[in-house]
């Protein structure tokens, strides 16, 4: 029987990964094998850093939900506190957007935390 050489799925795989790697500087978009490590490299990254910024974002809103409850005189973890004191379950993400969107109602928000 004869021996099939792999040369057209090879030639593919090649090229799906140099396409991955379009935009890499230098040797990292045109030669295979450092294509391959950038583009390995990249896909990690690209994978961690998914979960990462959940992370962020949340760092962030927690940073306009402690400015706007200092505009109103509670620190961030008392308007928290508060809060589930209250009964009221909002998450991190809509609380920053009313702070940021509507102060008024988070105001009313604020007042309804303190007692």
């Amino acid at each position: 029987m004869a021996r099939i050489k792999g040369g057209v799925s090879t030639h593919k795989r090649h090229k799906n990964i140099l396409a991955l790697t379009k935009g890499h500087r230098g040797q990292r978009n045109h030669i295979w094998k450092r294509a391959h490590e950038s583009a390995t490299h990249a896909l990690a990254y690209a994978f961690a850093h998914r979960r990462d910024r959940k992370g962020d974002f949340r760092k962030l809103w927690i940073a306009r939900i402690n400015a706007a409850a200092r505009i109103n005189g509670l620190t961030y973890g008392r308007f928290i506190e508060g809060l589930q004191k209250s009964g009221i379950a909002l998450n991190r993400k809509a609380l920053a957007d009313l702070a940021v969107n509507n102060p008024e109602a988070f105001a009313t928000l604020a007042k309804n935390s303190q007692g």
